[in-house]
């Protein structure tokens, strides 16, 4: 049995045997051609009256009818070869023809031409969406980045860990996912967001470079870069690590070897830049900043002080120079407007440069020397755009790193073929959580803070300390987020006390961990890489479902298999659980 791939280049006058899909059938009356599909690729078989038991099977064939054929390879006339796919120079004269299976109409298209089927009926029926060549190729080229990975881990002296799945509960910033103990009444296992304590066991444990490709769950709402539920990620730990970037200068290799040798792209830098985290927010409004390209935040708050222009009586100014911007519609600026909006500006204040004048609503409110300190300190030449942020600080840099993103998407600005990296380094240790009104761990309670336990009682402000933390960024997406651990009990306790949490709690929590942490932990650093959303970004796709072989939509749901769904009483009871109805 040859699959259609080892039946590219036969000798001619050989007798193979294939399997596959009719991919499509074509009746030309005297004969019958029909195309064969497999995970390889596509050949045409040749039905002839002369086999006439083959012939009466071929007569009632369909689209996706699974079949064998046994025949004879021979090379099409010059005028009928297809040289768009690899066998279009060859075909088979079918001698014997077998029906395995019949297929009902489709509900979806198994193939990549026409009218792709919408998303919610492809993941419907996801196992004929994954018929598709593209699906096909996608789950190929992952089963390769996944070598590339191990073999990169294997040749630099890591060893491949498993961790337990049924884990307890951690503030690791999402909602776990609960699963009830039959045996435990009451008490519940949490599947792990990460394996970050095992991890970091493993290193007590006196293993020098673990890693795993490892599943992790979280209850967080689904993205276009997010998937809902459960992924994967590339985690690692190292021994006696204290410095984050012994951990980035062993990663990062990695990383520009799946982006030159495994994707086939193009570095925008070899070296990879280290941005400090307030240097990000200040120069590109956000944490994950795409270096394919500029518009930089520029701070006009000083130039500005005594402006009297109202608007501009803020806190802080800050402006963004958009070469080639002038050339926006009054649609355009009105949907960027409305993205402001919607980050929590009042408006969107713009000057447009064109033929040597200034075209603004803006203007009249302002002086000549202003106008001229803009546009020096911008940079502006004849038609560019300059857009304008004020308010607080951190409003103003929130709303411009969006707009930022807007402008280069309207001005395709993005060089899909390029790849820009950057370490984003020196992250908070705590942030302030808006929703709950309180103090919160800014990545998770287990980073070492800059300074230790010093910095932890003498900071006034508990925001300025900085954790060594950090983060890698791919053209704009987070692929990865690490840090130097805190392997100190007294210093972990002290991390979690500033946010009230008291001694009981905390060994109760995290009671393995901090125990292990008295029998001579040494230090240790590591990070963990999210392989889908890398995935996704080196083969240009916008949507991390497209890489997934059996995803959930949008709204978390499983639509082949009915997942989430309900279980019977006898399973709740098994469980010690209790349906409350919903409120009315």
């Amino acid at each position: 049995m040859r699959s259609l791939s080892n039946a590219l280049n036969p000798e001619i006058g050989k007798t193979v045997q294939v399997s596959g899909w009719v991919n499509s059938r074509r009746d030309h009356g005297g004969l019958i051609f029909i195309d064969l599909r497999d995970h390889t690729g596509i050949i045409q078989l040749v039905i002839t009256p002369d086999t006439p038991e083959a012939f009466a099977v071929a007569e009632g064939l369909r689209d996706e009818f699974v079949i064998s054929a046994t025949g004879l390879v021979r090379e099409r006339a010059p005028e009928l070869k297809n040289p768009n796919i690899p066998t279009g120079g060859i075909e088979i004269v079918v001698e014997s023809l077998t029906l395995i299976n019949r297929s009902e109409p489709l509900p979806v298209n198994t193939h990549d031409e026409g009218d792709l089927s919408g998303e919610e009926l492809r993941l419907r029926y996801r196992y004929l969406d994954l018929r598709r060549p593209s699906m096909q190729n996608i789950l190929k080229r992952r089963a390769e980045y996944y070598r590339v990975l191990r073999r990169y881990m294997d040749e630099h002296d890591f060893i491949e860990i498993t961790t337990p799945i049924l884990a307890n509960s951690s503030p690791e910033g999402a909602r776990d996912f609960l699963v009830p103990s039959r045996l435990h009444p009451g008490q519940f296992y949490a599947l792990p967001q990460a394996p970050q304590q095992f991890k970091q066991l493993l290193m007590v444990g006196g293993v020098p470079r673990y890693y795993q490709i490892a599943p992790c769950f979280r209850d967080e709402d689904p993205r276009a870069d997010r998937l809902y539920g459960d992924f994967y990620q590339l985690d690692c730990e190292m021994s006696f690590v204290d410095d984050g970037e012994v951990v980035r200068q062993t990663m990062e290799p990695l990383i520009k070897q799946l982006v030159t040798e495994f994707a086939g792209k193009e570095l925008m830098s070899e070296e990879v830049p280290r941005i400090p985290y307030q240097e990000a927010m200040d120069k590109y409004g956000i944490d994950k900043p795409d270096l394919r390209y500029g518009l930089q935040l520029i701070d006009l708050t000083a130039a500005l002080k005594d402006c009297e222009f109202k608007v501009f009586q803020a806190p802080c100014v800050k402006a963004i120079r958009v070469p080639g911007g002038s050339q926006f519609t009054r649609k355009q600026i009105d949907e960027f407007t409305e993205l402001a909006h919607k980050n929590g500006a009042g408006g969107l204040a713009y000057i447009m440069y064109e033929n040597g004048t200034v075209r603004s609503p803006i203007a009249k409110f302002l002086k000549e020397e202003e106008l001229t300190q803009i546009q020096n300190l911008t940079g502006a030449q004849d038609g560019d755009a300059v857009f304008f942020g004020a308010d607080d600080r951190d409003k103003v840099n929130k709303v411009l790193g969006q707009m930022r993103i807007a402008f280069a998407k309207a001005l395709n600005l993005a060089d899909e073929n390029k790849i820009a990296l950057c370490w984003v380094i020196d992250f908070p240790f705590y942030e302030w959580d808006d929703g709950a009104n309180k103090l919160d761990f800014c990545h998770n309670p287990f980073s070492m803070p800059k300074g230790g336990l010093q910095a932890l009682r003498e900071t006034e402000n508990k925001l300025d300390i900085a954790a060594d933390q950090y983060d890698m960024i791919m053209n704009g997406y987070e692929i990865c987020s690490g840090a130097v651990r805190n392997y100190n009990p007294e210093i972990m306790y002290e991390a979690f006390e500033i946010l009230n949490y008291g001694h009981d709690e905390v060994a109760k929590r995290f009671g393995g961990m901090l125990n292990a942490f008295k029998f001579g932990a040494p230090p240790h650093a590591g990070c963990a890489f999210g392989i889908d959303r890398m995935f996704m970004v080196l083969e240009n796709l916008t949507n991390i479902r497209d890489i997934v072989a059996f995803p959930k939509n949008g709204s978390g749901v499983d639509l082949m298999m009915n997942s989430p769904s309900s279980v019977d009483d006898k399973q709740l009871e098994e469980a010690h659980l209790a349906i409350l109805p919903e409120d009315e």
